[in-house]
């Protein structure tokens, strides 16, 4: 039988998803399942944008341009300006997703062996496009203890050598929460500065930050405009996962142009997926208070619930919708398979993605999860309660000393 590549044995699975079987076996069994395992958020799409799907008056369901279409990048730039991002049309290509987006920009500035810094934990799916491109990830640490905060630059400076080329973040952080300083911010534009290298920069979660503090995008940094590359998408801010919108937001012309032949070879961004998305430009103010507004709700609920329970730790997120806590047990993938295939508190269990899976170190994150709180307070209540029930019988618990 022909072997399998290399790259389809080294794409890692992705700790959201890989316990979906689980889940599902556990719903055909009769328990309720209380997914907090994927940001996947329960409020409304707004209205404008439903209402857009439900017009659509067109006789064919055409290619759209390959970088998108021109309409909806033009209203973007307004969408930027409130936010002190000075783009035009021209420097946003429209992507499937914001997945597609790190995938381009990847294969479009990265050789072989090319090497990404990347604060873990992160994203799994980061590791996933570097194997797509051939590119290794080489991590800096950062801890639950100190809240997630980026290490001093000279642990960066460590990792810098001939075949780096880059530096990603995720600004506020996916899967932390954590939501980059000032400070931090310009350590990091100094050493792109200073390497000459790209600087990936994830902020699709820029509508969701809970503190005083600015929110700082890469493109407000001086002086390395041309190394800068902004992921973003529509899926967090308009509870719109599924129609596949995202962007890639860059000055840099070369990497436009070589953006554009990747998104040439796919053909288009979906049609479907792009009308929805430029009606929802047009969401009021008040439909962002109130999906902020529950938010914070969420997090305050979430963050103190699993701060009384015992053994367990998580710390205050400042953006986004998740949190990684520390849970009193050997390990958390059999924990979260635990719960899945032989617990349930009163028909019910939870789903959580086992925090290994956002670390590339061997045996980082191996009593931790990441929790999204994307359900509605009654149910994360009652998410809370079970979580609690599980670990006082789980089996393989770990009293601390």
């Amino acid at each position: 039988m022909p072997e399998i590549s290399i790259r389809g044995l080294e794409m890692p699975e992705s700790p959201i998803r890989k316990l979906a079987p689980l889940a599902q076996a556990a719903k055909e069994r009769g328990t309720k399942v209380y997914h907090l395992n994927i940001g996947q958020p329960d409020l409304p799409t707004p209205q404008c944008a439903l209402d857009a799907l439900k017009t659509i008056d067109r006789q064919v369901l055409e290619y759209s341009p390959s970088q998108g279409y021109l309409s909806y990048r033009q209203k973007l730039v307004g969408y930027y300006a409130k936010y002190g991002i000075d783009v035009t049309a021209d420097d946003i290509i429209i992507t499937s997703g914001g997945s597609e987006a790190v995938l381009f920009a990847f294969m479009s500035t990265l050789n072989p062996g090319d090497e990404i810094i990347i604060p873990e934990p992160a994203y799994a799916n980061y590791m996933a496009f570097a194997v797509s491109a051939g590119a290794t990830i080489r991590t800096i640490a950062t801890t639950i203890e100190e809240g997630f905060a980026l290490p001093r630059v000279e642990r960066f400076e460590e990792l810098i050598n001939e075949r780096t080329r880059a530096i990603l973040i995720c600004n506020p952080n996916n899967p932390t929460g954590y939501l980059y300083t000032r400070r931090e911010m310009h350590q990091i534009r100094d050493l792109v500065k200073k390497y000459d290298l790209y600087l990936f920069s994830d902020e699709v979660y820029r509508e969701y930050i809970y503190t005083g503090s600015p929110y700082i995008s890469a493109m407000h940094l001086e002086g390395i405009e041309q190394n800068t590359i902004l992921i973003d998408s529509v899926s967090k801010r308009y509870s719109e996962c599924g129609i596949r919108i995202g962007a890639l937001v860059t000055h840099n012309a070369q990497v436009r142009q070589a953006v554009m032949k990747f998104c040439q070879a796919r053909l288009s961004p979906p049609l479907i997926g792009q009308i929805v998305a430029e009606a929802s430009l047009d969401a009021p103010d008040e439909y962002y208070r109130d999906v902020y507004d529950e938010y914070v709700e969420r997090r305050k609920c979430l963050i103190d619930g699993l701060n009384r329970i015992p053994g367990v730790y998580s710390p205050i997120p400042m953006g986004a919708f998740y949190t990684v806590a520390k849970l009193p047990v050997d390990d958390s993938e059999r924990f979260c398979r635990w719960c899945l295939e032989e617990f349930d508190y009163e028909g019910e269990t939870v789903m959580m993605a086992p925090a290994a899976g956002f670390y590339t170190t061997p045996g980082a994150g191996r009593n931790q999860v990441r929790i999204a709180y994307v359900l509605k307070k009654s149910d994360l209540e009652r998410a809370l309660v079970v979580l609690r029930k599980a670990l006082e019988a789980y089996p393989g618990r770990v009293e601390e000393d």
